[in-house]
């Protein structure tokens, strides 16, 4: 299995994204070479997952490529753009103490 099998789901991507996407850091010859070393990751964990596993994946902060086993011979191939993610939430760092509010008008609860 090679990148061009699934070169009309990577010409498609590449036509969203420079339509559409204008927030994300990369040219598109960046997110273009990215496509496709991302798309060589997921067929290889494709083509490596275990005996009960259906997917291969691969991702980076901005493109997620899943390739799903189907009943047919070529996997289906889904990639998605990364706009917003939980996972990537910036935390406090550890000399940061949180402030504590009052639940009820009294002092704070760090005081009581």
């Amino acid at each position: 299995m090679t990148t061009e099998l699934f070169s009309q789901e990577i010409t498609e991507a590449l036509k969203a994204y420079e339509k559409y996407v204008i927030c994300i850091d990369k040219t598109p010859e960046e997110f273009a070479a990215s496509l496709t070393s991302l798309l060589n990751k997921a067929i290889k964990a494709y083509e490596g997952r275990g005996p009960e596993l259906r997917h291969g994946i691969a991702l980076d902060k901005h493109i997620t490529i899943i390739l799903s086993q189907n009943d047919g011979p070529r996997p289906l191939c889904g990639i998605y753009f990364n706009l917003y993610s939980p996972y990537q939430r910036q935390s406090l760092p550890k000399t940061v103490q949180p402030v504590r509010e009052p639940i009820s008008g009294g002092q704070p609860e760090s005081e009581q």
